[in-house]
């Protein structure tokens, strides 16, 4: 099994995978995202969901990986200490690439935007219970994600 840190989450650190989301100041307008939600098919639609978490302990071991090969996927914290995000570039075989994966710590008040087709673990709340809304762009059937196991289980945070 490998073992994997975990990082502080930046712009920069984060942006091969997606954007981070952070509301404005009070007073300084709402944020608008629009070119970078993604959404590659013409017959998918918007699916606006809200999901509630169970936390999980450190060290997680992650065992599969996740993506939406058409849709960039928005995981916007309602309620929300801290969470974790676990992301892999493309390998060569198009599956996540191990040498690349990095995790970050989130905190409970940024969210975040995958690209489509990034490669991510399934949403993982810290410390306490998390609710998130979440937008992703569905066709309803089989080609709207994909999961698949790591070719090696990963410890995150130990």
């Amino acid at each position: 099994m490998r073992e994997f840190a975990i990082e502080p989450i930046t712009e920069e650190a984060f942006a091969p995978f997606g954007q981070l989301i952070r509301a404005k100041a009070p007073g300084q307008g709402r944020v608008e995202m629009m070119q970078e939600l993604q959404n590659l098919r013409p017959d998918a639609r918007a699916r606006l969901s809200l999901a509630s978490v169970v936390p999980k302990t450190l060290p997680l071991e992650a065992v599969e990986m996740e993506r939406h090969v058409f849709s960039s996927q928005a995981f916007i914290p309602v309620d929300c200490t801290g969470y974790l995000v676990v992301v892999a570039p493309h390998g060569a075989d198009d599956m996540p690439d191990m040498d690349g994966l990095r995790a970050f710590r989130v905190p409970g008040n940024v969210g975040i935007n995958y690209l489509a087709d990034a490669w991510h673990h399934p949403l993982t709340a810290l410390e306490r219970d998390g609710t998130f809304v979440v937008l992703t762009f569905i066709q309803g059937d089989e080609t709207d994600e994909q999961f698949v196991p790591l070719p090696e289980r990963a410890s995150i945070g130990s």
